[in-house]
């Protein structure tokens, strides 16, 4: 962030539009990056407390897709697509997140992977389309909440996997 010249931080002209999610997880950069990168794993953790997910596509690389359908625990589905923007391993994904191709509400996340020690920090960031948009996914869905679980969901699977020794 940078400085105003009264000495007060300038705000981002996206920030009425973000969200911004980070934890610190037990487990080696690589392999939580790797965690995204393919869809074994993906399938094993994505999504908030409660839900499953159903791969219908996925193919990770710039350009590519995941077409997928979260399941929530009231029985509700959720059609979900992301195309991958910009792949760093194992420092960065960007994606571009809506229901399905061409949705006008679809909204651009970062997530950064971070040494922490033997640990990771992940950010995931995200900007929507309009603040309208955004104030829907918190309040509505909840998407503050969910995603913080969804992280937990990641830390409590590659924790597990780094904690057995097994291959990523």
């Amino acid at each position: 962030m940078s400085e105003t010249g009264r000495g007060k931080p300038e705000q981002s002209a996206t920030a009425d539009r973000e969200v911004v999610i980070s934890r610190v997880i037990n487990a080696p950069r690589e392999l939580v990056f790797v965690a995204f990168t393919e869809v074994r794993h993906l399938s094993r953790w994505w999504g908030p407390e409660g839900f499953t997910t159903t791969t219908q596509s996925f193919e990770f690389r710039v350009g590519g897709e995941w077409d997928f359908v979260m399941h929530g625990p009231d029985g509700t589905d959720y059609t979900e697509w992301i195309t991958w923007t910009d792949i760093t391993p194992p420092e960065r994904i960007a994606m571009l997140h809506g229901e399905s191709r061409g949705d006008p509400n679809a909204f651009e996340s970062v997530l950064t992977f971070q040494p922490d020690g033997a640990a990771t920090r992940i950010q995931m960031h995200t900007v929507f389309p309009t603040k309208e948009l955004r104030d829907e996914a918190v309040e509505k869905y909840h998407a503050i909440e969910a995603g913080q679980q969804t992280l937990s969901n990641l830390a409590a699977y590659v924790t597990e996997i780094a904690e057995k020794g097994a291959e990523a």
